[in-house]
């Protein structure tokens, strides 16, 4: 029996929940998901919130809704803020007087910890708004709705599992009227009369004022009695089913009974309807104040319902249910919401054209005034509805519109005219900007632009008007007019026209030209010639014979040339005919000329004016000298030509160019081309070619004889040439002869050779002789000379040997001293002399401090840098998040703009922050700010060496602001552990917080996985960051790059998915529907081996691929961080001494899913997430990749965490074995990683490193930090330090109360009249300012002396002595007085260290009890030093039986630590430039995004304006339809029974499969690229049409969508339409 009552629960409750969804259906008017499915899909809030804006507009809106189209909850599930969503619809509830009874807790729904409490409080919410008349009444289904028994057993084990008290559904109404304390006498009363019919009782009962009821009509009685009657009835109906499911004790009255929300509701209903009854009758009769009556009837309460816009409401009415008729295609009648929505849409419209006309009003003010800025900002408001306006050309719209208004009569533009003069200039703008650019495309697309309204634009022109145009903006700027005017843009325009027409009729007059020069007549010719519009220069009448001539000749050749006997002469051409002809006559008239007067001058016999007459008339070169030989000449030839007076003319006869004929008259002086009639030419005279042969002979042999007399040197070199031959020759022959007789020559020259040097022996002998003690003087002479001279060549030897001898020395003395290195480093007591010899290395140099100078410098610059780009990857992230949103149309363009412009703004001026530091606020020179900022550098101090205080301030605070606290301070304290003392101490902060998390919150070994440790979370985030970015760069770059590459590689290990693809692809190929079901389980698609096969040949790539990465892994361990191993190393050794009976895989596991999982696996499912590959900006991975890589992911994972393949993930059961082996490997990783040596041992630092570093440690904090730094310490200042005596006790003290950043920054930093005060306080909040960290409890005289610090001063004090004065023994030197020459080395010493010191910079100085100690004389110093030792001795760190040799072992370390830091600090700047180029680089990256979003919202900016944009189709990213190929086919008609045959549709509702051939589908191309109507006829009687974008259909086909409805009628196959549509329009 329970179990049976157990099964009604759960089927009621299934009935409750499809009450909910329909209802809401109907509210929302989108389809929810199933029953089944419905408390899932609530859980994120959004439906709920929809339905808050539903009935509560006023409260909730959809910017308010996260993540409403709920893409992030399909991609990633639930997030937080969908919680969001869940309040809002609480508030909108309470905002509408819901009684809170019913309301859910939030956690309810997110939770899903009470579920059908939120359902219990849809159907409250559903009855209540019914009551108001905001909805429907909720229907009752109960017995209604079928469930399977599996549905029915699966809701009961949901109720069990969470154990819930199912709230009475039937009792809602009942306890709504309790809370909204109604009488339920009342009620009873109401219910009676409704029972026993009788209209008259019912409006008694119901204007009865204990009931409660609003809005009761008596004219409306007999319709409340029908409604009310019906509506009992109903619900009576179902509470007898109900009844035999429910006990008696909790069946409730109200079971049958009208609730008073019910009875309010129905009443609502009837006098909604006659309202609307009323209204709908006055949009028919277009009656206004009946309209008004209506709107304006509380049944209805419309909102916003102003009398001052009746007119726009009967308007906007009239047109909206005109429209609807015609769509229904007969009388229809508005609803409540439809009219609602007109109403608002009315107001809209009539406060939009009231704006408009202010701004009008204001826009002619602004132009009166000749203020372009105001102009141009009135122009530019949205109220003023005129076209785009641009900014850049404000002083052009200022003129142009005040010139407009003054030409107007009453000095006043109305909107009209504005908008048509705005849309003119605004075209013309925009052309002269293209002219600006020389951009020819947009030159000519602005001139076509029909806004501009060019007149006489032909558009064969246009290249015409464009060069024209550039010309003259080119030549208007130069003369500094930086605006071509409309008017000077349509003259240009008329000119170019005109100057084309002048070459179509100069065209037409060079073809008259050619015609009438094939007809031969030069008088014809010279008339085309001078044809004005032909336009030629220089033509003479008198030369129209030698035109002709000239022309036909010329054309002739032309033909000849090109072989075309119909060419004809262009305008040039002509041109040069004439020129050239004008040319001929001339020369021929200058000859003509000089002939004539040559022969009159010899026969006057003149020979003086003949070489002036040759030069002028002829040209010719002419030689003074020579005249006299000319006239002889030329005399002589005019001799020998015969004369005949009687047949002799004045003319004289010239060819010209060897071809044309001239005449010339000597007597008249007058030339012709054509021949006079019946006249003779001169034979007697000379002809020019005579002349000219006369005088050039003559002019040659001048010039040959001169030749001669010039070279006359060079014929004597000729002779001397030839007498020298003859004399060689001779001594030639005689050197041959000497030759032929050689052997009686040599037996001459040997005689008297002998002779000679017999001779002089003999001579010689005797003078020897005779001087014996002479030559035994110069022997011994020449002994002597021979010894010095060997000595010389020894010594000259070791001066040219002089670099190898010097190094055999030095390698002499290089051994001493390794040798005393060796003693030094490695004897256990090395002795003093040796110590001695090398404690100068513990003198710091100018090299030293420049390196430590260029460490803190390149310290602050990655500090600075990381935490630009954190800024900026946040800013970054935000701007996807709005362009998203722009997409998705949830935010306007301007948004995205103003955060473009301040991302902008922060990328150029993000390093420029400290600012003020130097004048004023913490780091002025005051007293009391000194003493402040000295006090924070003692807090911070203490906070960064000692990790306690971090650790548990870390686990005091709640999660979400610990996490901030973590990413911001934390890490801006150890400057993010950018040398390795703040590397050193983080890792300490990690560390002790790790260790205080497991000891604390851990309490079973998994914890340490499922709780996501918050110390975890920031090992990871800060190795995954700056510092450890590159490592994971260096060990998964290489092969992920080689996984993205392989483009044949896919890998899809789903079953349903290769299933998919596979039913697709065969659609695809065939054209055919495929008979296989779309929608499959795996086990169904397990079942196809062509899925199988599918399947295995990706597992094999997934293997291969996957040891591609094990490799790299597995290969790279000294790659990874450090800071990441030690921490595994701390983790897992916590884990063993919290857990001893832990296993070693178990503690292997949580060290791998820290090491692998956390820090290794998400940069290899989003690489591009990570900085591990290289995207462009707007760059992205293709899908492909992504499964790719996160297949790879999730083996490793499994593999990692030695966790099989099963249950849904059964098909992959394969490389369970695979696994297994993987898992072995990984576990040998994980151990060898936790194998490093401890942080001391790495760096080499102790807690008293700081007391002998060079530099002070500094870090770089913005004020805002510090601020909430202080405010943290001293809210839980009672947990972090307990004991009263705790050193940040007295630090917290003496820093007081927590300060404002005024007061921080000083008076006067902000002024107080600032109207934007509190974000100029917000931006200096955010000034960094650097603090040199330092501890408040140093060694100070009168105190009690720190050892250790004693120790270290007595070091110093002996370093000093001991280089000065020499000894065996440290004892033996302080008891010997040190010699005056030392005392004056001593000296040396200190001054020279005073000069190094006054250079050092302030922050690497000493105490000043240091520096003083060191100015001590060398005595005092030995007396310090001895009364230090006895100190030392007495607390046994030195003994002086072993002559204080434990002070020198101390010494020489300190020497050996000394070299290790100086390459510990080379080493660093190597470090710090590598990362601060890593950090260059991403800065460049996100640059280059910023550069890309900026040119993204450009383009949409620009696409604003831009009409007539087309669109391409693009299959799988590649161009299918070119754009110069339009769409012009006919369209395409089938019958819906051919499609059915084709499989293209699959069926039609309410419409049977034989009646397909009376239904015609018609298939049209539309204007644009890729778009389709379909239209659908019945009988051949239109029915429906469709708009179809074939890119739509590509993204269906993309998500796997199979099935389509088109007119929500027929159901249509995706992939046979898109096969049907490329085969008929593409071509495919």
């Amino acid at each position: 029996m329970d179990e049976r009552r157990r099964q009604n629960i759960a089927y009621e409750y299934l009935c409750h929940l499809e009450e909910a969804k329909r209802w809401m259906e109907v509210c929302l008017e989108e389809e929810l998901p199933p029953t089944t499915e419905l408390e899932e899909g609530l859980r994120n809030g959004v439906y709920l919130a929809k339905l808050a804006k539903f009935f509560a507009p006023n409260v909730v809106s959809d910017k308010k809704i996260y993540d409403v189209e709920q893409a992030r909850y399909k991609r990633s599930g639930l997030h937080f803020r969908h919680t969001d969503n869940t309040v809002q619809w609480l508030r909108a509830m309470e905002s509408i007087g819901l009684p809170k009874i019913f309301y859910p807790e939030t956690t309810d729904v997110y939770d899903r910890k009470n579920i059908p409490r939120m359902i219990y409080c849809i159907h409250a919410l559903s009855l209540y708004l019914f009551k108001l008349g905001l909805a429907p009444q909720i229907q009752d289904l109960l017995g209604k709705v079928d469930f399977t028994e599996e549905e029915i057993s699966n809701m009961r084990k949901e109720l069990e599992k969470y154990g819930i008290q199912m709230p009475s559904f039937s009792k809602i109404g009942g306890i709504l009227a309790s809370e909204l304390s109604v009488d339920e006498a009342a009620l009873i009363a109401i219910n009676e009369a409704i029972e026993k019919g009788i209209a008259e009782q019912t409006i008694a009962t119901l204007r009865n004022p204990n009931a409660m009821l609003l809005n009761v009509d008596e004219e409306l009685a007999q319709d409340y009695q029908n409604e009310l009657f019906e509506a009992k009835r109903r619900k009576q109906s179902s509470a007898r089913l109900k009844n035999g499911t429910i006990s008696e004790e909790e069946r409730d009255v109200y079971e049958e009974l009208l609730t008073q929300a019910e009875i309010q509701g129905n009443i609502n209903k009837i006098n909604i309807h006659v309202a609307l009854v009323q209204v709908n009758e006055a949009i028919d009769w277009q009656d206004e104040v009946a309209l008004m009556a209506g709107l304006n009837r509380p049944a209805l309460s419309l909102l916003e319902v102003l009398p001052q816009n009746s007119s726009w409401y009967l308007l906007q009415l009239c047109d909206y249910k005109a429209q609807k008729m015609q769509i229904a295609r007969g009388p229809i009648m508005l609803d409540k919401n439809e009219i609602q929505k007109e109403v608002s849409v009315a107001n809209a419209d009539a406060e939009a054209h009231k704006r408009k006309l202010t701004a009008v009003d204001n826009i002619n003010t602004a132009i009166r005034n000749c203020d372009p800025s105001k102009t141009l900002v009135a122009l530019m408001k949205p109220e003023a509805q005129l076209p785009v306006v641009h900014s850049f050309a404000a002083v052009v719209y200022q003129t142009e519109l005040f010139n407009l208004q003054q030409q107007n009569a009453v000095n006043y533009l109305a909107h009209d005219e504005l908008s048509i003069a705005v849309q003119m200039l605004s075209a013309v703008v925009l052309l002269n900007q293209a002219l600006e650019n020389k951009d020819i495309l947009m030159i000519k697309n602005h001139l076509r632009n029909p806004c501009i309204g060019f007149n006489n634009l032909e558009e064969e022109n246009l290249q015409r008007y464009a060069d024209t145009l550039l010309s003259i903006k080119s030549e208007a700027s130069s003369q500094g007019q930086d605006y071509l005017s409309w008017n000077d843009i349509q003259n240009c325009i008329d000119m170019v026209n005109m100057q084309i027409q002048e070459e179509n009729e100069r065209i037409i007059a060079i073809g008259h030209i050619n015609e009438a020069i094939d007809q031969g007549n030069p008088e014809k010719t010279l008339e085309t010639l001078l044809m004005p519009t032909a336009k030629l220069q220089d033509v003479r009448p008198e030369n129209a014979k030698h035109y002709q001539d000239v022309l036909y000749h010329a054309k002739a050749q032309k033909c000849k040339e090109t072989q075309d006997e119909s060419a004809v002469l262009w305008l040039d051409e002509i041109q040069k005919g004439i020129i050239d002809a004008n040319n001929n006559i001339k020369e021929a008239e200058i000859l003509a000329t000089g002939i004539s007067l040559i022969n009159k001058s010899l026969e006057k016999g003149d020979s003086q004016s003949i070489p002036m007459i040759l030069q002028s008339k002829f040209g010719l070169r002419i030689v003074s000298e020579c005249a006299e030989i000319y006239f002889k000449n030329l005399s002589e030839a005019k001799k020998l030509k015969t004369k005949d007076d009687s047949t002799e003319s004045p003319w004289i006869k010239l060819v010209m160019k060897n071809m044309y004929d001239y005449y010339y008259n000597v007597e008249t002086e007058e030339g012709t081309c054509a021949a006079p009639g019946g006249v003779v030419p001169k034979t007697s005279w000379l002809t020019g070619e005579e002349i000219q042969s006369i005088v050039g002979q003559v002019t040659a042999d001048y010039n040959r004889e001169q030749l001669w007399l010039a070279n006359e040197n060079l014929i004597v070199q000729l002779q001397a040439q030839a007498r020298g031959y003859l004399i060689r020759k001779n001594y030639q022959e005689r050197k041959a002869y000497l030759q032929s007789q050689e052997p009686s020559a040599i037996k001459i020259q040997a005689f008297w050779k002998g002779f000679k040097q017999r001779k002089s022996y003999i001579d010689r002998l005797k003078v020897l002789q005779g001087n014996v003690g002479a030559i035994v003087k110069i022997q011994s002479w020449v002994k002597m000379w021979l010894a010095k001279r060997a000595y010389r060549k020894r010594l000259q030897y070791f001066k040219d040997h002089n670099e190898e001898i010097v190094k055999i020395q030095a390698f002499l003395r290089a051994n001493k001293a390794r040798e005393d290195y060796r003693t030094l480093i490695g004897a256990e007591n090395p002795p003093l002399p040796v110590l001695r010899k090398f404690a100068y290395l513990l003198d710091q140099s100018d090299l030293d401090f420049q390196e430590e100078l260029e460490v803190t410098r390149l310290r602050e610059e990655v500090v600075t840098k990381i935490r630009s780009n954190q800024q900026l990857e946040k800013d970054l992230n935000l701007m996807d998040i709005k362009i998203g949103l722009l997409v998705k149309n949830r935010i306007t363009l301007q948004d995205v703009v103003l955060h473009s412009k301040k991302l902008n703004k922060k990328s150029k001026n993000q390093l420029e922050e400290m600012v003020m530091v130097d004048k004023q606020g913490i780091k002025g020179l005051s007293k009391e700010r000194r003493k402040k900022l000295e006090a924070y550098q003692h807090l911070f101090y203490l906070l960064q060496t000692n990790p306690m205080y971090l650790a548990k301030l870390i686990f005091q605070m709640p999660q979400n602001k610990s996490t901030k606290f973590m990413d911001t301070v934390i890490f801006t304290l150890y400057n993010y552990a950018s040398n390795q003392r703040e590397e050193y101490l983080l890792l300490k902060l990690f560390k002790t917080a790790l260790e205080e998390e497991i000891n604390s919150k851990v309490d079973q070994i998994q914890d340490i996985v499922t709780g996501n440790p918050t110390v975890i979370k920031m090992v990871v985030s800060f190795n995954r960051g700056a510092r450890g970015q590159n490592t994971l760069r260096q060990l998964l770059a290489p092969v992920v790059k080689e996984i993205m590459d392989d483009k044949s590689l896919i890998i899809n290990t789903s079953p349903v998915d290769v299933y998919k693809s596979w039913v697709n692809q065969l659609e695809m190929q065939t054209g055919e529907a495929s008979k296989l079901p779309y929608d499959v389980t795996t086990e169904q698609a397990l079942t196809h081996t062509e899925v199988v096969s599918k399947l295995e040949s990706s597992i094999q790539s997934l293997r291969a691929v996957t040891d591609k990465v094990l490799t790299s892994i597995f290969s790279s361990l000294n790659m990874m961080p450090y800071g990441m191993r030690y921490i595994a190393k701390v983790l897992k050794s916590s884990l063993h001494e919290k857990f001893p009976d832990a296993t070693e895989d178990e503690l292997l596991k949580i060290v791998g899913n820290l090491l692998y999982y956390r820090y290794m696996n998400p940069a290899i499912v989003a690489p591009d997430g990570f900085d591990i590959i290289d995207m462009t900006a707007g760059g992205q991975i293709h899908p492909d990749q992504r499964r790719n890589l996160g297949c790879v992911a999730k083996v490793l994972q499994h593999a990692a965490s030695n966790k099989l393949f099963e249950g849904e993930s059964e098909h992959l059961s394969s490389m369970n074995a695979y696994l297994s082996q993987t898992y072995q490997k990984f576990r040998n990783f994980f151990q060898a990683a936790c194998d490093v040596p401890e942080p001391e041992e790495k760096f080499n630092i102790d807690e008293y490193s700081d007391m002998v570093t060079l530099s002070k440690p500094v870090i770089y904090i913005s004020i805002e930090e510090i601020i909430n730094t202080h405010s943290l310490l001293l809210e839980h200042q009672d947990a972090i330090a307990t004991e009263p005596n705790d050193l940040l006790n007295e630090l917290l003290e003496g820093l007081g109360p927590v300060p404002d950043v005024e007061s921080f920054l000083g008076e006067g930093s902000v002024d107080p009249n600032d109207p934007n005060r509190e974000g100029t306080l917000n931006q200096l909040a955010k000034t960094e300012i650097s603090l040199s960290l330092t501890s408040k409890y140093e060694l100070r005289e009168g105190e009690d002396q720190d050892l250790k610090s004693l120790m270290i001063k007595t070091k110093r004090l002996i370093v000093d002595v001991i280089r000065t004065q020499p000894g065996d023994t440290l004892l033996e030197i302080l008891e010997t007085t040190a010699t005056a020459q030392q005392e004056s080395e001593h000296l040396k010493l200190v001054e020279k260290r005073a000069i190094l010191d006054s250079k050092t910079p302030e922050k690497m100085k000493h105490s000043q009890s240091i520096f003083e100690e060191g100015q001590l004389p060398i005595e005092q110093k030995k007396r310090k030093i001895q009364r230090n030792l006895r100190t030392l001795e007495q607390a046994g760190l030195v003994s002086s039986a072993t002559k204080y040799q434990e002070i020198i072992n101390e010494i020489a370390k300190d020497i050996r630590n000394q070299r290790r830091y100086r390459h510990h600090r080379k080493a660093e700047l190597v470090k710090l430039q590598q990362t601060l180029n890593a950090l260059n680089s991403k800065t460049a990256f996100y640059e280059e995004q910023i550069n890309y979003y900026n040119t993204y919202i450009k383009t949409c900016l620009d696409n604003l304006t831009r009409k007539n944009s087309r669109r391409s189709i693009k299959v799988d990213g590649k161009e299918e339809v070119k754009g110069s190929k339009k769409l012009k086919q006919a369209s395409l008609k089938y019958t819906a029974a051919r499609l059915h045959e084709k499989g293209v549709i699959l069926e039609i509702e309410d419409l049977q499969t034989n009646q397909f051939k009376n239904v015609m589908f018609d298939i049209t191309p539309g204007e644009e690229v890729g778009d389709f109507e379909i239209k659908a006829k019945f009988l051949g009687v239109e029915m429906e049409k469709v708009q179809l974008h074939f890119q739509d259909l590509l993204q269906m086909q993309y998500e796997g969508v199979a099935v389509m409805k088109m007119f929500d009628k027929a159901k249509v196959n995706v992939n046979l339409l898109i096969f049907l549509l490329n085969k008929k329009f593409y071509g495919k």
